[in-house]
């Protein structure tokens, strides 16, 4: 017999990918979850522990990717190739739903925009890139999944994106508060029935992880991927007001960021560059920023659904 563990991209079953009208509200009585991202592969390394743990426990989660990473460069080597260029969207989509899949994902919505690009590039002026989406529309979009999927929790970007100011995911951020008002509000041109999301949380890489893995690098005389710049960088760890255990979840997350092949390469130090075991060990949690809440918690917490548990179990 193997000691090989399964392949988690085969072990779970691909997500289905739908358009904003077809999302299906899923069962009431336990807790939901909406996470807003940008392009495929954003899921994968922000949060994908987290998702996982919520949904082995019985959450529901619905992923929402603004974009279909159009613009995206091929990272990886071994898929620099003519044929998957050529049809780069279709083959990040296929990535998009096996990689949610891993992660625990019930649904992804494609809210329809076309990738930006990076600041000041080509992609910048398409008439299509979410970027330039007109704003109530794209608000719209995603009010209206709120409004089906009921979520008690939104997951998103922070308002500081300073060291990463790409367009979509600032975008992301601009357009979430906004969606969460109107869903929660009296619009008829929107489906279902007013819906108040009790808890909004940012995603973080917290100076703390960057700092643990850095020096694991250096404890097993190992390059360490994390040079000066990654310390020049001001801090946002006061910031943090949630930390998840999600131990035990380090082969799910490594499989959502593999089965982005385009985006991804399995030998890049960066990711994958300490020896599986000792990146779990190294820093065995994932970080959030709880922005609003519209239950009693007290932070710091290590729940997200901390404060909701009466809620959700009081569902019909």
């Amino acid at each position: 017999m193997s000691d090989t563990p399964p392949d988690p991209t085969t072990t779970f079953p691909a997500a289905p990918l739908i358009a904003v009208d077809e999302v299906d509200p899923g069962p009431s009585g336990r807790l939901r979850i909406v996470s807003v991202h940008a392009h495929p592969d954003d899921e994968a390394s922000k949060g994908a522990g987290t998702i996982a743990k919520l949904t082995d426990g019985g959450a529901r989660a619905v992923l929402v990717t603004c974009t279909g990473g159009e613009a995206g460069d091929v990272l990886n080597p071994a898929m620099d190739r003519p044929e998957v260029k050529a049809d780069l969207a279709n083959v990040r989509r296929d990535e998009l739903a096996r990689a949610a899949g891993v992660i625990g994902y019930h649904q992804v919505v494609m809210l329809g925009y076309r990738d930006s690009g990076m600041p000041d590039s080509e992609h910048n002026a398409h008439p299509r890139a979410f970027a330039n989406a007109p704003f109530d529309e794209a608000v719209d979009r995603l009010a209206s999944v709120l409004r089906v999927v009921r979520p008690h929790i939104v997951l998103t970007y922070a308002d500081d994106q300073k060291w990463y100011p790409h367009p979509d995911h600032l975008r992301v951020h601009d357009i979430s508060a906004p969606a969460i008002e109107v869903a929660a509000g009296p619009a008829t041109h929107l489906p279902g029935d007013p819906w108040q999301v009790s808890k909004v949380y940012y995603s973080s890489w917290s100076r703390s992880r960057i700092e643990a893995f850095h020096e694991k690098f250096l404890e097993l005389g190992l390059e360490s991927p994390y040079d000066d710049r990654w310390f020049e960088r001001p801090s946002q760890d006061q910031r943090i007001t949630t930390r998840l255990d999600v131990a035990g979840y380090y082969a799910r997350r490594k499989a959502a960021l593999v089965a982005h092949a385009t985006q991804i390469d399995p030998t890049s130090k960066f990711w994958f560059g300490l020896p599986d075991d000792v990146a779990e060990a190294a820093y065995p949690w994932e970080d959030w920023i709880l922005a609003s809440s519209e239950v009693p918690t007290e932070t710091p917490e290590h729940d997200l659904a901390a404060g909701l548990h009466d809620l959700v179990g009081g569902e019909a």
